[in-house]
This record gives structure tokens, C-alpha cells and sequence, in this order.
């Protein structure tokens, strides 16, 4: 096992393309952490970064004490689990896992045991003599990981593995591989662009954007104290509404965006009085939104019911609002209700950075 540590890391590819800006992030030994963000974010960059298949135009990566940045990918001691599985389609199962091993030529009963423990810890022990083609998605993600596992390496580096399985078989296996980690306790590294995997998966998320770090942070920390807007948009599902306006004094502060008029609790008096008069922007999560008898009037334009809860696509004036209510109101597009927001659960970013306030 291993820490990981990037130290300045910039990544610049052909026609001035910045992937990887100034990067700073170090992973503990045996911590599970996600790397999440948009397309072209950066994140599988970084990955193949500390892989060893791209190089850094400047700043040093260290697997452990170990300065990497000279060091080919091969003696890294990383093992990277990739979005197409990348399985040698001509070799059975067994020979798959166990490739890595014979071409460094460990004995054949070493190699045998590595490859029936990670069998039986991933349960494809029984798919030992059947090629590639013969598996379903999710049993050949199986078989990339326990090749992985085999190797014993101090580092497991993940793109996007689940990507390519249906929504019900990505639950299963981000569990697997939750529970995988515990038993292992070998630093993971895990990439996805979906917010959710990052949310159940990581002990700690890095949330980046355009090639940059925007927050580091446990998953509720990131929900529930986003350090700026794009992090309050990214994270979360429905995201954050979000509603410019400014802020005014009359009988105490108020935040104010027609025909939106809210009064704000006491205990945001220190944080916006020096924006009296700007312009901020209000952040609320959809399950703060509530059907009240006093509040704002808004219209229902679009119902999206979910079993377990119903979406509500609502204009406020001209300001957009998603609010997640109970699933039993008969709601109907068109109607009028009432909205307030919960006074505890508000957020507020500064318009021109778009930083927590």
C-alpha cells in the first residue's frame, strides 16, 4: 500500500491544451478516494498521470516517498482498471488474470493461488475456462478487477469502470467494490463523471472543473457546505436552484429578487450586511422547497413522479424552481401553489467569484 501525492501537476497537450492546471492533492495510504466532474474535466487525465501513461509538462507526482515522474508505468506498482475492461479476448478468464504474473515470471502455484483468491473474493471462479465474449458486462468488469487484484498492487486506479453497466448492476457493483476496499485496504483512486457513484463510493471527493480542483471534501461536506456554485450545481440530483438578486435592509435583511421577497434569519446578519445593495446569488436544494399556505406563488409546468417522491419544475415569476415534494399530492401542471424556502437550509455565493459566502 501506498499514499499518492501530485505536487503542482500540470498537464498541457498539443495546441495549448490545458488538461491539468497546478494540481495539488495527496492521497492517504489505504483511503478510498473519487475523483468527479464533467466531461473534459481533467479527472482521467490525472489518472493516467499517476499511471504513468502520460507525463506531467510540470510538478512531480510520488507514489509513497518514491519521486515517479522518470519511472516507467510498469514499476510503479499501480494497477488501473479501465472503462472497456481491456480483457485479452483470445485467453480464458484464467489466463487473463494471471497474464500479469507470467511475464514476470512468478512461480505457476504463486500465480495460481493470487488468481483463486481474487476468484473467490469476486465470485467468477466458475468462469475460469470461458472467454470474454461468454461473459455479460458486468462479469467481465469482474474479471478486469481481479486481474487488477492479482497483481497485489499499492495503488488501484479506476476510470470509470461501471460506465458501461445497466443502472442495476452499477448499484450491485459499486457495493462489491466498497466492500472490496475494506477487505483490501489498498489506496483506490476512482474516476466517474456520476455524482451519485462519487457520493456512496468515496471517503473523501475531489470535485474538479476544467482542470482544476474546485472542492476536497466528504460527501456531505460537499452537499451540505458546497464551496461555490459550480460545486452546489454539480453535486446533487435534481442540482441546486439557483436565483440572482440582491440584498436590502427593511426590517432587517432581506434577500430580494421579484416577486421573490425573503427574510433572512439573524444569523446571516454578519456574512451579508457588507453585500447590502449587491447583487448576490440565493442557493436552495430541492427538498428545501415546500408547499406552504404562505410564501411565493409559483405555477407547475412540468411533474416528474418518481415512486418515492415527485419533482416539480416550477416558475416563480421569471425564476425556474425544482421543488421535491411527497408523491401522494395530485398535483397537475398548471395549478398555483405556494412555496417558501426552509430559512435554515439557505446558501448565498458572491456573484463575481461564485464563492461560498
Amino acid at each position: 500500500m501506498a499514499s499518492v501525492t501530485l505536487k503542482g501537476v500540470t498537464k498541457i497537450f498539443e495546441g495549448n491544451v490545458v488538461a491539468v492546471r497546478d494540481l495539488n492533492l495527496h492521497v492517504e495510504d489505504g483511503e478510498f478516494i473519487v475523483l468527479v466532474g464533467p466531461s473534459g474535466c481533467g479527472k482521467s487525465t490525472i489518472l493516467r498521470l499517476i499511471a504513468g501513461l502520460e507525463t506531467p509538462t510540470t510538478g512531480e507526482i510520488y507514489i509513497g516517498d518514491k519521486l515517479v515522474n522518470d519511472v516507467p508505468p510498469k514499476d510503479r506498482n499501480v494497477a488501473m482498471v479501465f472503462q472497456n475492461y481491456a480483457l485479452y479476448p483470445h485467453m480464458t478468464v484464467y489466463d487473463n488474470m494471471a497474464f500479469a504474473l507470467r511475464l514476470r515470471r512468478y512461480r505457476r502455484d504463486y500465480i495460481h493461488e493470487r488468481v483463486e483468491k481474487a476468484s473467490t473474493m469476486l465470485n467468477i471462479r466458475k468462469f475460469w475456462s470461458r472467454r470474454p465474449r461468454d461473459l455479460s458486462g458486468g462479469e467481465q468488469q469482474r474479471v478486469a478487477v481481479g486481474r487488477a487484484i492479482v497483481r497485489n498492487p499499492a495503488v488501484f486506479l479506476f476510470d470509470e469502470p461501471l460506465s458501461n453497466l445497466d443502472a442495476k448492476l452499477r448499484v450491485q457493483t459499486r457495493a462489491e467494490l466498497s466492500a472490496l476496499h475494506k477487505e483490501l485496504g489498498t489506496t483506490m483512486i476512482y474516476v466517474t463523471h456520476d455524482q451519485i457513484e462519487a457520493m456512496t463510493m468515496g471517503q473523501r471527493i475531489v470535485v474538479l472543473n476544467e482542470g482544476e480542483i474546485q472542492q476536497i471534501a466528504p460527501a456531505m461536506q460537499l452537499y451540505n457546505e458546497p464551496a461555490n456554485k459550480f460545486v452546489a450545481g454539480f453535486i446533487g440530483s435534481p442540482p441546486m436552484n439557483f436565483v440572482t438578486g440582491k440584498i436590502v435592509q427593511a426590517e432587517g435583511l432581506r434577500f430580494v429578487a421579484p416577486p421573490i421577497n425573503l427574510p433572512l434569519p439573524e444569523s446571516w446578519r454578519s456574512k451579508l450586511l457588507p453585500y447590502t445593495g449587491k447583487s448576490v446569488i440565493l442557493g436552495i436544494r430541492p427538498e428545501d422547497v415546500q408547499h406552504s399556505t404562505d410564501g411565493f406563488h409559483s405555477t407547475i409546468k412540468l411533474i416528474e413522479p418518481l415512486g418515492h417522491e415527485t419533482l416539480l419544475y416550477l416558475d416563480v415569476g421569471p425564476h425556474s424552481i425544482v421543488a421535491r415534494v411527497a408523491p401522494h399530492h395530485a398535483y397537475r401542471i398548471g395549478d398555483s401553489i405556494t412555496i417558501k424556502f426552509n430559512p435554515t437550509r439557505l446558501h448565498f455565493f458572491d456573484s463575481t467569484t461564485e464563492n461560498r459566502i
